[in-house]
Order: structure tokens, then sequence, then C-alpha cells
């Protein structure tokens, strides 16, 4: 069993994930399953004190996001249809560049 590890700034903040496979081929497949970019700042406020979070809503979707601990915004991961393992961050239909697409925070969201 082959490992690698990968580190992804989110803020401030860093997150070690450890990949493995039984090839060197399959264990580098798993690290392009976290196919995001460090996250530096919010994209509304421009704070770096931001962290992963994780919910299930309806008690059936599950949400992870990077969510910033100031305003509350937040940019939710999307997973592939044909593969539930790889994970993105959602960018803005049409944006420019890639744009993430950082959603504000709103208190009367369920």
């Amino acid at each position: 069993m082959l490992q690698m590890m990968t580190t992804k700034r989110i803020g401030r903040r860093q997150f070690h994930f450890t990949v493995s496979g039984n090839t060197f081929h399959e264990t580098v497949a798993e690290y392009e399953r976290l196919s995001f970019a460090d996250v530096p700042a919010c994209g509304i406020c421009g704070s770096d004190n931001l962290d992963l979070t994780s919910r299930v809503a309806q008690g059936k979707f599950k949400y992870t996001s990077v969510k910033c601990r100031d305003c509350r915004a937040d940019v939710t991961f999307g997973k592939r249809e044909d593969d539930d393992q790889t994970v993105f961050l959602r960018k803005k239909e049409g944006g420019n560049g890639g744009e993430l697409d950082w959603r504000p925070f709103d208190k009367n969201d369920k």
C-alpha cells in the first residue's frame, strides 16, 4: 500500500490529507480526487478566518463547505455525478476566471 500526503490551505489554517492506493497510479488518482485549490480568503469580506464545515440537510443531503468565521459566508464543495468521491469547490456560473461561488450568510436560510 502506497500513501501520499497533501496539504490544503484554507484561510490561515492548513489541513493535511493522506491518500493511499495499491499502486503509484492508484495513489495519484486518489490525490486528484481532492481537486480543489487553496482558498486564501473569504470571497465576501476578505477575511482569512476560514474553516471547513459539514452538515446534513433533511436527513439525507450531505454538504461540506468552506465557511468564513467572521461574516459567516460560505462556498460549498460539489461532487462529480459519475464519481461522488471527487470533490471541487463550486464556481460562479459565467464567472470570470473561475471565481468561487461564495454565498453571503442569510439568517432566513434553514
